[in-house]
This record gives C-alpha cells, sequence and structure tokens, in this order.
C-alpha cells in the first residue's frame, strides 16, 4: 500500500504552570550583564537561553574542566606523579607542590578542580604529554572527538591568558554536559572541602563554587578570572529531576556572574520540565501505521504550554502550540507479524494385501 504522506497533530501532554521558553517574549528571559551566557538542559542538550553563545571568549581557569577529565578518563587515578620545577614556579592559584613530589594523581585533579590549582594542571600535562604545549594538542583533540565541539582552542591545561586560547559559552556548556556524565568528575567538582596534606601546604581545601552552598540543587563545577577574561562560571543544578547547566563569560565582578548564573537557574527551572521519551514507545500515524523509537531520548518542555506531537512519513516532530519545534527523531516502522504457513507433506504408503481386498470388494458396491 502506498502512504500517502500525511501530518497528524496531537496532544502529547498538558503541562501546569505559566509558559516562559526561550521562544517566550523577551520581557520574559533573564537580564544578564555578563557579555556571553548559555543555559542548557543536561538531559537533552537543548538551549534554553543564551546570550552570544558562540562568540569567542576567553574561559580562564573553567579551562581545568577540560585538563579534569582527560586525566579521570585517560589516566591511572592511583599512580603517583613527580613534581617538575617548571610546576612550581607557574604563576596563579596554587596547591603549593614542592619540587620532585610524588603526588597521586586523583590528588593532582582534586587540587586542580577544588581548589584551581595552576600547579596541578601543569603536573598533569607533563604526566600526560611531557609539556603544556604537547598536552595542550591532546585537549584540542579530546574536545573535538569526544565531545563535538570545533570553535575552542586550549594552548594550556590551567586557563592562563593566552589570545589563542579561547572558547564559547556553548562550548563550555557542552564540555561540562560530558565531564558530568562522569561520576568521578561529577563527585570532584562537588566536593565542597577536602583535607589537603602536602609536603609544602597542610590546609582544608575549600571548593571556589560558592554555589554550593547558596543554591539549592547545586552540584558543580568551576569557576575563573583573569584580568583579560573577566570571572567565568560554569554551573550545574539539579531539581525534580531537571538538571541543567548555566555558563556566564566576562562578567565584570564574582557577584555579577553569581547573581547572572541565578538568575538563569531560577529561569529553567520555573520555566521547563525534562520528558524522556524511553526506546521503543511507539506512535500511530492518521493511517493506522505503527512506528517505534529504536533508541531513547529526553526533551526539554515548557510549562503549562500545549505540546504537539507531528508525523512527517518517518520521523515524529514535536513542537509548541506556536509552531517552535523542540525534537525530530527519526522513527522505524513496527513491522505487522506475518502469519506464516508451515508447508506440510503427507506420505501415503503402499496399500497391504487386506487393504487391497476390501478396495476390490468397494467396485461392486
Amino acid at each position: 500500500m502506498v502512504k500517502k504522506l500525511s501530518i497528524i497533530i496531537i496532544t502529547l501532554l498538558m503541562l501546569v504552570s505559566t509558559y516562559s521558553t526561550s521562544m517566550a517574549h523577551p520581557e520574559d528571559k533573564p537580564d544578564l550583564l555578563s557579555e556571553a551566557a548559555i543555559l542548557i538542559d543536561a538531559k537533552s542538550g537543548q538551549v534554553l537561553f543564551d546570550k552570544k553563545a558562540t562568540s569567542r571568549m576567553y574561559p580562564a581557569s573553567i579551562t581545568k574542566m577540560v585538563t579534569g577529565i582527560i586525566a579521570i578518563e585517560e589516566g591511572d587515578l592511583t599512580e603517583t606523579v613527580q613534581v617538575s620545577k617548571n610546576a612550581t614556579g607557574i604563576i596563579g592559584t596554587k596547591v603549593y607542590l614542592l619540587e620532585d613530589e610524588e603526588v597521586e594523581l586523583l590528588r593532582l585533579v582534586q587540587g586542580l578542580l577544588i581548589n584551581s590549582g595552576n600547579d596541578a594542571g601543569t603536573v598533569i600535562a607533563e604526566y600526560f604529554s611531557g609539556s603544556e604545549r604537547d598536552f595542550a594538542l591532546k585537549m584540542n583533540e579530546f574536545v573535538k572527538e569526544k565531545v563535538g565541539v570545533t570553535n575552542s582552542n586550549f594552548t594550556n591545561p590551567h586557563g592562563l591568558f593566552n589570545e589563542n586560547h579561547y572558547t564559547t559559552a556553548y562550548d563550555m556548556a557542552k564540555i561540562a554536559q560530558y565531564a558530568m556524565q562522569n561520576e568521578r568528575f561529577k563527585d570532584i567538582v562537588g566536593t565542597k572541602e577536602l583535607e589537603w596534606k602536602g609536603e609544602g601546604w597542610e590546609t582544608t581545601l575549600y571548593n571556589h563554587h560558592r554555589l554550593l552552598w547558596d543554591y539549592e540543587g547545586v552540584t558543580g563545577i568551576k569557576n575563573g578570572y583573569v584580568t583579560q577574561s573577566g570571572f567565568t562560571l560554569v554551573t550545574s543544578a539539579e531539581q525534580d529531576g531537571v538538571e541543567l547547566i548555566a555558563v556566564t563569560l566576562n562578567a565584570s565582578s564574582s557577584q555579577n556572574a553569581y547573581n547572572d548564573t541565578i538568575a538563569l537557574l531560577d529561569y529553567g527551572f520555573e520555566n521547563f520540565t525534562t520528558k524522556q521519551l524511553p526506546a521503543g514507545q511507539t506512535y500511530e500515524d492518521s493511517e493506522g501505521v505503527e512506528y517505534k523509537l529504536d533508541s531513547g531520548t529526553f526533551i526539554t518542555v515548557p510549562k503549562d504550554e500545549r505540546i504537539l506531537k507531528d508525523i512527517y512519513g518517518d520521523s515524529l516532530v514535536i513542537k509548541t502550540g506556536e509552531g517552535s519545534i523542540l525534537l525530530e527523531q527519526e522513527l522505524s516502522m513496527v513491522e505487522e507479524p506475518v502469519e506464516v504457513f508451515e508447508e506440510v507433506t503427507i506420505e501415503t504408503q503402499e496399500p497391504n494385501w487386506f487393504q487391497r481386498f476390501i478396495n476390490a470388494l468397494n467396485i461392486f458396491n
């Protein structure tokens, strides 16, 4: 049967709250002071808000997210690493490593991400690649191949200023989304305090990300600052099953960066919810043909907005009542069971003498 191309509009779900999405009226969106920013749903990856999200900016210490996830994924965290003289001379925030000190790789990652130790970043780079320069090549390859972002370039593992060391709010959100899927990374960036006992420094490290204490549901990730970048901040948070990632770049003060991040998170949690479309879920078109999702996915939908499901050929399209597309996903046709008839061969045998006698008698009947 030739199937006509059809469009069916079916109410998928009705939600209750105030409609305010990335397609909402401008007055409903956060008014931010940071030069660039973005808010995404960590499960679906959908962009909920953006401001100059693809503009090239200087990241400062949020660079360390890349260094940390590489160390966790590709290194042996129990291995002991020797600190070089070069690493001890690095400027900026440190965990005060001493030359020839031997430190477990896990501790270096903790010092890097919790206390923003530039010296720890240099040791990690030298451990993997021999130098910061060669490790930067590894960083760029990693974010391109593993994360899929292409508008960033890193020249060092810690984020100290270099005019060729740049990123975008969008790229940083995607890097954070990727890294937070790793439970070890997530545990480290969510650690509020950690006892540090090194040869050159014994103290309690307190995570530099203040919102771990000040905003409900924050799970990390990293802040940064150099003069050329302004204040940068990447934040992950979870409430009622919704996971958000906010990035703010080039704020004029740390307070502005935090205020902007709070505004983004409030906006996301108040106006959106996340729905799961499980693998195998079926949909029927207007002619009764049944389709299914081969792989599960998540979709972020605005609260209190009618959401419509359209089937175009073999594609599922979910959109708002105003027509903004939220998801487009290929479907596969559910094959109807075909009744199979087994061919049975009946073998006949030659009749015996008694049967032949009976058959002969029947001739005269």
